[in-house]
């Protein structure tokens, strides 16, 4: 499934579309150049599914752990100045295997070997300075479910 994104308002609402589809347990892995709008798009996500904390890129942090008020968590983790996992390795496995956890990971190609089969992969390619087209690729049953709700 591709869609075509004409700015960054459509980006956070697409986040917010696609959060309504996710369950516990989902992994989404965040493709996409410097600027492709990865962080606009887990911005539109989180606060669609209750996050009120200023969601920003981890990109020096690495990880960034938000409380939902359904008593899951978000997990957002950012590899794009690493090259592998490394010891974040066991914190991905523990993160992505529990049930009450949503995860997303920006620069998720980096760290591909240590995510499930099912996740949700989005690409993200900027056309334009403003336009995007993000590609959906299904891993995995919740991943299905997401893209079911999408349709």
């Amino acid at each position: 499934m591709k869609y075509d994104i004409s700015n960054d308002g459509d980006m956070k609402a697409f986040g917010a579309r696609v959060a309504t589809g996710i369950v516990a347990g989902c992994v989404l892995e965040l493709i996409g150049d410097v600027g492709a709008g990865k962080t606009t798009f887990t911005k539109g996500l989180a606060k669609a599914l209750g996050v009120e904390d200023p969601v920003q890129s981890p990109t020096f942090t690495i990880s960034q752990v938000y409380e939902l008020p359904d008593s899951r968590r978000l997990v957002h983790y950012d590899f794009y100045r690493l090259t592998d996992a490394g010891i974040l390795s066991a914190e991905i496995s523990e993160a992505v295997h529990d049930d009450r956890t949503i995860v997303v990971v920006e620069w998720g190609d980096i760290v591909e070997d240590v995510l499930p089969e099912d996740r949700l992969t989005l690409r993200i390619e900027a056309i334009a300075e403003d336009e995007r087209t993000v590609e959906l690729i299904a891993g995995g049953e919740n991943a299905r479910r997401v893209m079911e709700a999408l349709s």
